[in-house]
């Protein structure tokens, strides 16, 4: 799990990809906020389409590369919670509490990634590294 934090960590602004209610995909940047008890957290607004279709579908994907030509491939189930020690870690994120202000705004929530899996690779010709979370 280290080395998938890391990646997320080193290269702020991955891509989440859901199904939209439309049946269309969607893909959006968003930010990884933190690891919590063994789970990765992330962050959104009860009011936007992202969450709206996570609730109708939640299996997600996030993806993002870095400089060297790596990437992470991340998949999961997006399982909402009402943690407040999640959303007190999240809300220390700059752009996070500029938005939302505090932890218990009713719009702010948290989610995890439940059954993760990911995927480390490059162009180097070496096999990819695999994760289960």
């Amino acid at each position: 799990m280290n080395e998938v934090i890391k990646f997320l960590q080193e290269n702020p602004v991955q891509y989440l990809a859901t199904v939209g209610r439309d049946k269309k995909a969607k893909c959006r940047p968003f930010m990884f906020m933190g690891e919590l008890n063994g789970r990765l957290y992330f962050c959104t607004n009860t009011n936007k389409d992202v969450y709206k279709d996570m609730q109708q579908n939640p299996y997600i994907e996030i993806t993002v590369s870095n400089p060297q030509y790596a990437w992470i491939r991340l998949n999961g189930k997006a399982v909402f919670d009402n943690n407040m020690e999640a959303k007190e870690m999240c809300i220390k994120n700059p752009i996070v509490e500029s938005q939302y202000h505090t932890a218990d705004n009713p719009i702010f929530t948290v989610f995890y990634l439940e059954g993760a899996k990911a995927v480390i690779a490059d162009f180097s010709g070496n096999p990819p590294k695999e994760y289960s979370l």
